[in-house]
């Protein structure tokens, strides 16, 4: 099974290509990328690489985990599975807001309506 390796701490200016020949001296690189803002297009300043061989992701990540690249100390591990939902609310979490109901009577606040939020 190919190891998924996450890449911390790139520099602004690298590209999926440099971190793909980056890899590349320590074996076969099945796919290479850094991640991009959705909204300015600009590196988020890390990156994925897949190896598919274990042993050659295991050398990489030793000699490149803390080493200096363009200036900047680069943090190199196996990725961990991404949880889903990310960092949105998860289905059990509802606002209701700051009003409350007594007596029938109504106290406003944002998102008061009971069981409608």
């Amino acid at each position: 099974m190919a190891t998924n390796i996450y890449v911390g701490n790139l520099p602004w200016s690298t590209t999926t290509e440099d971190l793909y020949a980056l890899f590349q001296q320590y074996g076969v690189v099945s796919r290479a990328q850094v991640i991009m803002d959705r909204e300015t297009g600009r590196s988020r300043g890390f990156g994925f690489v897949e190896m598919p061989n274990e042993e050659e992701a295991q050398a990489a990540i030793a000699a490149l985990n803390e080493s200096l690249y363009n200036g900047r100390p680069l943090t190199v591990n196996v990725a961990r599975p991404r949880e889903a939902g990310g960092n949105r609310r998860s289905g059990n979490y509802h606002h209701r807001g700051y009003g409350s109901e007594r007596s029938g009577e109504r106290h406003g606040g944002y998102g008061y309506g009971g069981d409608r939020y």
